[in-house]
């Protein structure tokens, strides 16, 4: 194992955290970068996935979930999860479900230099919406994942993680 498998965001580590912090169902968007983690929670029985084909979709169904008495996650790239502001104000904010939104973080180099403006509006984003954000670069970071269900539940927010490098450890 190279040290860059080692500090990447394994998928195995991912669903350990959605495991323990009670995740009924996935709501994502599916794409190439989330590959391995997907055929992972599929092979999972305790998960069941929803897949979405426009990320908005992803907060109306969350909501449904959580007063159907679900603990949802939903799994979107940072484009998506701008894309879907009026469903993150309406369905997840406005109607307080306390939801973990685990987003790619396209376009993140760690350093500030961006060439994808993607990163550049991410974080203005979710200040805009007033979100909170933890930042996970790699499994050494997935407490972080708890930490965001922690609040989750104790603001009845939705709360995002961003995972930087667009979850390179899931390839």
């Amino acid at each position: 194992m190279t040290d860059q498998q080692a500090a990447a965001l394994s998928p195995e580590t991912v669903i350990q955290q959605m495991k323990e912090n009670g995740v009924t169902h996935v709501v994502w968007l599916p794409d190439s970068e989330t590959n391995w983690l997907f055929l992972k929670m599929q092979a999972d029985p305790a998960l069941h996935l929803v897949g979405v084909a426009r990320e908005g979709q992803a907060c109306s169904i969350a909501a449904g979930l959580h007063a159907g008495g679900g603990k949802p996650m939903i799994l979107v790239q940072n484009t998506g999860l701008m894309e879907s502001g009026d469903s993150i104000r309406g369905w997840l904010c406005n109607l307080n479900v306390p939801v973990v939104c685990l987003v790619g973080y396209r376009g993140y180099t760690r350093h500030g230099v961006n060439t994808d403006t993607a990163a550049t509006y991410t974080e203005r984003f979710l200040m805009a919406f007033n979100l909170s954000h933890y930042l996970v670069e790699g499994n050494a970071d997935a407490e972080r994942i708890a930490i965001a269900f922690e609040e989750a539940e104790r603001t009845q927010r939705p709360v995002v993680v961003l995972v930087a490098d667009e979850y390179h450890g899931f390839n």
